[in-house]
């Protein structure tokens, strides 16, 4: 496992309040290299060849970066003592989009075998494909990755059909995933949560009724049927993979995307729903479902202010804070 055994401390960098000892603790103060305990593992997927290819707009690749520069000075209210690790970044070199996804899938499957909580930073939505890849070489043998769910906090369905056979994008990755499974004869068990109708064509909405995927649409996330659906499918399922696109957010929250929503699902109500999942998965405690999330389309050069970044920190922050 290629995982670097050193921080970038230029990186993570913050406040320090030395009259609060311990309880002024910030991510900085806590992060470190990965180490055996079991813990939360941050890797970074540096890329977004696959966005180019889905004729996006490119600048993902610097989203690692400039999350963890947001994550730097986050309260730390986790684990004490704090399990909190980088585990570094994957990086596409131009456009070696398979190349980087494989390795990404090496290090998550290295990091799950060590039995850590990955956290995927991206990068372009492509990192998903390489997500599943990992969790199911890690998964291997296991009964878990049979009725494994994917709730996938989205304005687009990405199932697209790649541009070529074995080529994909950043709108392709939960297609590979069902061809994949199929081949593997297992079912495919999908759920997108925040769906924009009108960014998604009829092809798409019926290729995912074909598949069988669960569709929570933009407009109806912030009714209480949203909770119960999200609840059912998290108790029909072994194990969890989430992951978050930021593009299911308000432009005005998250502009620094590759494809901004009309509208959105408000970001109070996006964390109350993630927390849901949390909640029904047991994040945190023994016999959890969920095994990987990561957050995905970060694109610095879209945002100037930083807030989007901003915002991806504290989707993260939901994530980490109740793992270990």
């Amino acid at each position: 496992m290629n995982i670097p055994s050193d921080l970038d401390r230029s990186v993570w960098t913050g406040r320090t309040d030395p009259e609060d000892g311990d309880l002024g603790r910030r991510w900085h103060h806590v992060i470190r290299p990965v180490a055996p305990e079991p813990g939360v593992a941050l890797v970074g997927f540096a890329c977004d060849a696959g966005v180019s290819r889905n004729r996006g707009r490119a600048g993902a690749a610097a989203g690692p970066l400039a999350l963890r520069r947001m994550l730097a000075n986050l309260a730390w209210h986790g684990a004490d003592p704090p399990r909190l690790y980088d585990a570094g970044d994957v990086a596409c070199v131009d456009d070696a989009l398979e190349t980087a996804q494989d390795a990404y899938a090496d290090r998550i499957a290295a990091l799950l075998h060590a039995r850590h909580f990955p956290i995927g930073l991206g990068g372009g939505h492509e990192i998903a494909w390489g997500a599943y890849q990992g969790l199911a070489r890690a998964l291997e043998g296991d009964s878990r990755l049979e009725r494994l769910g994917i709730v996938n906090f989205d304005a687009h369905l990405d199932l697209r059909i790649g541009p070529q056979p074995g080529r994909g994008t950043s709108g392709t990755p939960f297609l590979q995933i069902a061809g994949s499974r199929a081949a593997a004869g297992l079912p495919f068990r999908y759920l997108c949560l925040g769906l924009s109708r009108p960014a998604n064509t009829r092809a798409l909405l019926e290729r995912a009724a074909g598949l069988g995927v669960e569709i929570v649409e933009d407009v109806e996330a912030g009714r209480s049927p949203a909770e119960a659906r999200l609840e059912r499918f998290v108790a029909e399922s072994s194990a969890i993979y989430l992951t978050f696109c930021l593009d299911v957010l308000p432009p005005a929250v998250a502009p620094g995307v590759s494809a901004p929503s009309s509208l959105g699902i408000a970001l109070h109500r996006a964390v109350e729903l993630l927390r849901r999942v949390l909640d029904h998965c047991r994040h945190g405690r023994p016999g959890g479902k969920l095994l990987l999330a990561d957050v995905a389309e970060l694109n610095p050069r879209h945002d100037p202010d930083g807030r989007t970044a901003r915002t991806a920190a504290r989707i993260v922050h939901e994530l980490a804070a109740l793992s270990y």
